[in-house]
């Protein structure tokens, strides 16, 4: 039962490790589901997708000092996140991160 456990963390650290470390994190959580692991891939996937939708809307916005403050604001919550992973803790981003498991829970 430990080594699922670690597993398991193994699995949500690596899942923030660039978009290549959630594709490895997806496919080996594919062979040994958790619930720590499905989470944090959940999560992980939000602000991935937050980042993006935040860089293309603000590429039409024109305002670099916006851009910059909610940049570092995903970086802020990719390093809480990644942190909460390391502690093995079930503990969702600010505002957006029940939604995140809502949005998919497809991945389970």
């Amino acid at each position: 039962m430990e080594a699922t456990s670690d597993n398991g963390k193994t699995i949500a650290i690596i899942s923030y490790i660039t978009i290549i470390g959630w594709i490895i994190a997806l496919i080996m959580h594919s062979s040994n589901r958790t619930a720590l692991a499905a989470f944090h891939i959940r999560q992980m996937l939000g602000i991935m997708l937050l980042g993006i939708l935040l860089s293309i809307l603000l590429s039409y916005v024109g305002i670099p000092v916006l851009g910059w403050v909610l940049q570092v604001g995903v970086i802020v919550l990719w390093v809480l996140e990644l942190i909460s992973a390391i502690q093995g803790e079930l503990k969702p981003i600010p505002l957006l991160g029940e939604q995140f498991q809502e949005w998919f829970k497809g991945i389970k």
